[in-house]
């Protein structure tokens, strides 16, 4: 008995020959080389104006220039964890189970195993650990269950939303805690808690000794908020606002990374600034493609997508966080105003 094909499926296969016949998943090591020393050259230069300042309250800029860092590092760790920077896939590994806990200050593999379950099923239900109702809840179910103060919150969570990122870095040294003084398997657990104690250990070691505590506090609140937020606000205008698939959608592949995703227009800047997550399409579509490659494959994407009557998104930087706080917002007032989008209706 012959199956028949599925258009869209094949288009997915056309789409990625004609990726890989452009170039276009070759690697960049000097790309990322020169992106690994500028970051080095930054993070040495914050330093030595640490060193400089001694215990003023100017030092809190010196916090906020970290985060920024940090979170550059973090994009950095992410490429490599998707295997974008170098051919060997253990290259690859090492330098995210390096990077993250000793630069960023999170467990490599927390990440990978939250991050993977995203990119398999990205806004499906009970799939996607990115939606799992939390403080925030991303569709009507999770709003449904919250009550009382919660519920309050809730309601007006996407005008809290950005307050409450600046809590996200906080959140992920929790989540790589719980991860690495867990009962389940963590492959080079030892590895990534040495490199974190050394991390955490050095840095307060350094703050507290040269700064007074109150200062120091005060350092490192501004450090992880800054790192919070712009980490959150890299990421929230990817997929939130977009279709949410229950568990059980039958979608293929090309559809589901498309219409669940959100790219950001811009140029260089933009795509310096979200670590080229502003390519959200392509990267999920090609999760190794280097960095500098993405915008290159964003005509051939738009053309594949054009072909099979499948929507593709893309928006400025903040008309897109405007529609994710509207979005939230709606979600969380469900309960009582029931909100769907056609494109879920369409997907289910």
């Amino acid at each position: 008995m012959r199956h028949q094909s599925n258009p869209i499926v094949e288009s997915y296969a056309g789409l990625l020959k004609s990726v890989r016949a452009a170039g276009l998943m070759r690697r960049r090591r000097t790309f990322y080389a020169l992106l690994f020393a500028v970051l080095l050259m930054i993070l040495g230069a914050a330093g030595t104006g640490f060193v400089l300042l001694g215990q003023t309250w100017f030092q809190l800029l010196i916090a906020a220039v970290l985060g920024l860092v940090f979170t550059q590092f973090a994009f950095l760790a992410h490429e490599a964890a998707h295997h974008q920077v170098f051919s060997s896939g253990s290259a690859n590994d090492w330098t995210a189970r390096i990077l993250g806990p000793l630069l960023v200050g999170m467990s490599y593999a927390m990440w990978v195993k939250k991050h993977t379950a995203h990119h398999q099923y990205p806004n499906v239900k009970g799939k996607d650990p990115d939606i799992h109702t939390g403080i925030v809840a991303f569709h009507e179910e999770g709003a449904a269950t919250k009550h009382g103060f919660a519920a309050a919150i809730t309601r007006h969570q996407g005008t809290l939303l950005f307050p409450l990122i600046l809590f996200l870095g906080l959140s992920l040294v929790l989540d790589s805690a719980k991860t690495l003084f867990g009962r389940r398997g963590v492959k080079y657990r030892f590895v990534e808690i040495g490199l974190l104690v050394l991390r955490f250990g050095s840095y307060l070691t350094v703050l507290f000794v040269m700064l007074p505590w109150g200062m120091a506090l005060a350092f490192v609140g501004v450090q992880m908020g800054v790192f919070g937020f712009y980490m959150g606000a890299s990421f929230a205008p990817n997929h939130k606002g977009m279709p949410v698939l229950e568990t059980g959608s039958r979608v293929d592949f090309l559809t589901r990374q498309v219409v669940t995703s959100r790219n950001i227009r811009g140029g260089f800047f933009i795509d310096t600034l979200m670590g080229g997550l502003n390519h959200q399409v392509e990267h999920h579509l090609f999760p190794d493609m280097a960095r500098p490659e993405l915008r290159r494959a964003n005509a051939l994407v738009r053309q594949a997508c054009e072909n099979n009557g499948i929507v593709f998104t893309e928006t400025g930087l903040f008309r897109s966080y405007a529609h994710v706080v509207r979005y939230l917002n709606r979600v969380g007032l469900s309960a009582a105003d029931p909100f769907e989008c056609p494109l879920v209706r369409r997907y289910r």
